[in-house]
């Protein structure tokens, strides 16, 4: 598949071939959509914790006689039942982790590059820098090449200057092309690749060096 190749005006300068292997594999909506699952899952503290009836610190004693009051029944207030008391059923601490093969996150992640090809939401540039962190400058370059649209910037390698300039931008993200993954790809419009950061793509989901 060849796209244009623009540079940080806007303005086309050539083309690239992306990797057949990458961007133009058949979609299976079902990989994405486990690939998504397992990591949100993943995502998740699993913390919560209520208190049983036995755990609660009230006084065990019997609330009132058994007989002769014309109520129901009761022992102790630590019944669900009762305000103060405990929780039926409630959440505890659990390990939510959700286990995938790695070829399998790996051709997620190909299947949602390939969606997001086919569908033009890839943006190709020479290279994507700035010289400090200048939120207002980097609104106006996203403006250029994205309009409105959320972008989903990645990047080669760690660069302080261009991640504190979108981190106040509530419609874009930067990510090192490494760390790619299938939440951040599908949350957003567009993907900004510079060419650098689509040699890393490349190293880690071309089928030649899938291990």
């Amino acid at each position: 598949m060849e796209v244009p190749v623009h540079n940080m005006a806007g303005d086309q300068i050539g083309t690239v071939e992306l990797p057949a292997d990458i961007f133009e594999v058949e979609v299976n909506p079902g990989l994405m959509h486990q690939a998504y699952v397992r990591q949100m899952a993943n995502a998740r503290l699993g913390t919560h914790k209520t208190k049983t009836r036995g755990e609660v610190n009230r006084t065990k004693a019997k609330w009132y006689r058994q007989k002769g009051t014309g109520r129901a029944r009761h022992g102790s207030r630590n019944a669900p039942i009762f305000v103060g008391g405990g929780v039926a059923h409630g959440p505890q601490p659990r390990d939510y982790t959700k286990r995938m093969p790695r070829k399998m996150r790996r051709q997620a992640l190909r299947c949602a590059l390939s969606a997001l090809a086919a569908d033009d939401q890839i943006l190709v540039v020479d290279r994507f820098s700035v010289d400090g962190p200048k939120t207002r400058e980097m609104k106006a370059l996203l403006d250029r090449l994205v309009g409105e649209q959320s972008a989903l910037i990645l990047v080669a390698e760690r660069d302080e200057a261009l991640e504190k300039s979108v981190r106040n931008l509530p419609n874009a993200r930067t990510l090192r092309a490494s760390y790619l993954n299938i939440r951040d790809l599908l949350s957003h419009d567009r993907v900004i690749i510079p060419q650098a950061a689509l040699s890393v793509i490349e190293s880690f989901l071309g089928q030649s060096d899938e291990r």
